[in-house]
């Protein structure tokens, strides 16, 4: 049997194309090693980001490692399409595959093996045309209702890399949701490029969630990162369900109105505080997590300083802080007033001070409160861990019968670093 490992960079997209992926090699006889530093297996797949300039390098790192142990390296995922003839070696035993052609992997490097590959392009991809993933890297099934954007924000490279907005049938989704809770998985995340834009014959964002809730299981249900759209008051009332877990990461990416324009975001920051104000009337401690952009051309202080306003004010559970990175292409890579790498790396300092200090701030206030629990693994400290439906990281005493992969109800008793302490209810 061969041995395979994979090595994902980036988003919860790119988690959840691995998972599938790794799932199907196991169905058709591969192994799967977990530990990519360590691993001598035959085949490595690196599913590579290209969100900046960091991503970049520790996708060539992973790559050029896997190289080194003369195995057969495949590379996919949006460095690959955006950089494969730029950076990577011609080398037989490396195929780049872009990301149309991602679920097709496992039959091309079975073709490899056989000597009877001869070429990507010969093989039918479809960005949705992965199977359920009966066992993961993770408690948590990630599902993918969409692909690609159409927003073209000015800083960004995704929508070259993961062309326009498609949206998968409902019907397959909630097919693949059944399939995931059937396997045994207790919690469902959404994830996608653009999900707010979801729309498939007529089902929009909000009917599809509706559909989901209704499905006869016990299981939660968390949205990943979504785009801060106008959504309805209907859709903010879909939260009172217990199933739909009190979080979302919603992107901010700046406070600065001016900042938002020259990226060509679609909102304001009163538009974002108001959406904010309306989760937060139906669940006082709902959490939202974010990312946050630096040193966009032009940025002053003055625009800095409204974003760590705006971010205070929220009091987010924890913020992504980038640094932005120049990509070959975008509106922002041909502004005036590039911001220099010291002032970047100044702010991005400050505003990773300020999430750890919101962070700290969230957790203390769920002090006192009961959160469910859904445990994922075991440690030599004598606890279990896991998360609760605020997305926050908890710890709870080993008893006897304690299960991974279950729900208990726990009352926070204290935190320690990033994590709640939990005794169960």
């Amino acid at each position: 049997m061969n041995t395979i490992s994979f090595k994902t960079l980036g988003c919860r997209l790119n988690l959840y194309e691995t998972d599938a992926l790794a799932s199907k090699f196991r169905a058709r006889g591969f192994v799967t090693d977990g530990d990519f530093e360590n691993s001598d297996a035959e085949i490595f797949v690196i599913n590579t980001c290209t969100i900046t300039n960091q991503s970049d390098k520790k996708s060539r790192e992973y790559i050029n490692r896997a190289i080194r142990k003369g195995s057969l390296v495949v590379v996919t995922g949006c460095m690959a399409e955006q950089y494969a003839k730029k950076y990577l070696p011609d080398n037989a035993r490396v195929i780049v595959v872009d990301n149309k052609h991602k679920n097709m992997i496992c039959e091309i490097v079975e073709a490899h093996l056989s000597g009877e590959f001869n070429g990507v392009e010969n093989y039918k991809g479809d960005v949705f045309g992965f199977l359920p993933a009966k066992e993961t890297f993770h408690t948590r099934s990630i599902v993918k209702i969409q692909d690609g954007c159409n927003n073209f924000c000015s800083y960004c490279i995704v929508p070259y890399v993961r062309g326009r907005a498609v949206s998968r049938p409902a019907e397959d989704i909630l097919l693949n949701i059944k399939t995931e809770l059937e396997y045994g998985f207790k919690e469902i995340v959404l994830t996608g490029v653009n999900i707010s834009k979801y729309n498939y014959n007529g089902v929009g964002f909000e009917d599809l969630i509706k559909q989901i809730l209704e499905i006869d299981n016990d299981f939660r249900l968390r949205i990943a990162s979504i785009e801060p759209d106008d959504f309805s008051d209907s859709f903010v009332q879909l939260f009172k369900n217990p199933k739909l877990a009190p979080h979302i990461h919603l992107c901010l990416q700046s406070g600065s109105n001016d900042v938002l324009k020259r990226m060509h975001r679609h909102y304001t920051r009163e538009e974002f505080l108001g959406i904010v104000d309306k989760f937060r009337a139906i669940i006082p401690d709902f959490n939202f997590t974010t990312d946050i952009i630096v040193g966009l051309p032009g940025e002053t202080e003055n625009d800095f300083a409204q974003t760590l306003e705006v971010a205070s004010k929220i009091g987010f559970g924890h913020i992504h802080a980038f640094k932005y990175s120049r990509r070959s292409g975008t509106l922002a890579d041909k502004m005036d007033n590039q911001i220099d790498e010291k002032i970047k790396n100044k702010r991005s300092k400050i505003l990773r001070d300020l999430s750890e200090k919101l962070s700290s701030d969230y957790l203390q206030k769920m002090i006192g409160k009961r959160q469910i629990l859904l445990t994922e693994t075991v440690e030599n400290d004598g606890f279990i861990y896991g998360y609760g439906e605020n997305y926050v990281r908890i710890k709870m005493k080993m008893f006897d019968g304690v299960k991974t992969n279950e729900f208990y109800t726990v009352k926070i008793v204290g935190v320690e670093g990033d994590v709640l302490i939990g005794e169960k209810v």
